[in-house]
């Protein structure tokens, strides 16, 4: 007998996060469409995948903008201990993305070894001036992953203000140097004033005190507990320093939520009329995730761990929201949610690495894409 059975057809949304320390966003997305892809052969249908890789403002957010129909621009900027790296922003004629990962981030040490006190953000600010070469309306301040914690010291040398010590010497932007400032010169530059700027963070905590930027982040940028206390006096003395030199919300904005984002150099981004945005959310909007999701039957995300932080508030719980009645499907690296507490964030089903390997995926690049490919796969297998 003939099987005259129509196959099935379903378009799914990939919008995933990247697996830190594995794959990017797009790498991810690609190996789960491979699998998805895959099912066509076998007879029951095909799955049509809309790929999207996200990013929540965090590592990844210029190659998630690349990823989404931004052009790639390079340029070569200071590194968190000065050294030249090659950084990159997104641009697409009006909006700029720039990132801290990719210019003073915790994975450019030279030698791979962190260092607490000496770190700056100065590469960041230069490619916030590089950005503002091409004539942005706007750019976007994406600012997860900083190794250093110099409250945008090191940003805002780049960007116009010099500070200078009770001798008059000029001071590099670092921690080690924020309590030896005594005086401040320079403006703003007038293109930045003239440019309206996005700090795109779902970080909420202020600039110092229990739940500063060195209390809560510097143990995990190699920060010691005397490093810590040094750290959070210095930022003190530099929200004192700014106060004096004529920022009259320098002290309440060091209070606001995101002051303490990546360091400190949410707190400078206020300072330089910012506008704070969760930046899951932002992304989503950027990224044009509902027009893409139009049409689609399913949506799969995810992320390296779907733990308590998802449900607090990171990207794939944000593109559960943003979902409404779809399936949503959940893949990560592995899973600390037990499935009795997956409806918290709407999810069907949730796939994991660790379900198909007793290896550790989560440095290995080219087996977590097989097993995500994989994992495509069956997902097709349940959709058809």
């Amino acid at each position: 007998m003939t099987n005259t059975t129509t196959p099935k057809t379903v378009r799914a949304l990939i919008a995933p996060d990247k697996f830190k320390g594995s794959l990017t966003a797009g790498e991810v997305a690609d190996a789960l469409a491979a699998g998805l892809r895959s099912a066509a052969g076998t007879g029951n249908g095909t799955v049509h995948c809309e790929i999207l890789p996200l990013a929540d403002g965090g590592d990844g957010s210029v190659d998630a903008a690349v990823a989404s129909g931004f052009t790639r621009r390079s340029y070569t900027v200071a590194g968190p201990t000065g050294q030249h790296v090659p950084a990159s922003i997104a641009f697409d004629g009006v909006t700029a993305v720039v990132e801290v990962a990719n210019t003073c981030g915790l994975g450019l040490f030279p030698d791979g070894k962190p260092q607490p006190l000496d770190a700056s953000s100065r590469g960041f600010g230069e490619a916030v001036l590089f950005a503002l070469s091409l004539n942005p309306a706007r750019i976007v301040l994406a600012l997860g992953g900083s190794a250093s914690t110099d409250g945008g010291m090191g940003m805002l040398t780049a960007l116009g203000y010099s500070f200078h010590d009770a001798d008059g010497h000029t001071l590099e932007g670092s921690g080690r140097n924020l309590c030896l400032i005594h005086s401040l010169s320079g403006s703003v530059l007038p293109e930045l004033a003239s440019t309206e700027l996005i700090l795109a963070s779902d970080v909420h905590n202020p600039l110092t005190g229990p739940q500063g930027a060195p209390a809560v982040f510097g143990p995990q940028k190699g920060a010691s507990a005397a490093d810590v206390s040094a750290l959070d006096t210095g930022l003190e003395h530099l929200v004192s320093a700014l106060s004096g030199a004529g920022f009259t919300d320098a002290a309440a904005l060091a209070g606001h939520e995101g002051a303490g984002s990546a360091g400190g150099i949410g707190y400078a981004c206020l300072l330089l009329g910012a506008q704070q945005v969760s930046g899951a959310d932002y992304f989503l909007d950027l990224l044009d995730f509902d027009a893409r999701m139009d049409g689609c039957a399913v949506v799969i995300t995810g992320e390296g761990s779907i733990d308590e932080q998802t449900l607090a508030g990171k990207l794939p719980a944000a593109v559960a929201r943003r979902s409404g009645t779809l399936p949503i499907i959940g893949v990560a690296g592995r899973s600390l949610l037990p499935e009795e507490r997956w409806s918290e964030m709407a999810l069907t089903r949730v796939y994991t690495l660790a379900e198909y390997t007793d290896q550790d995926s989560s440095k290995d690049s080219r087996l977590s894409a097989a097993l995500l490919r994989r994992i495509g796969k069956d997902i097709a297998s349940s959709l058809l």
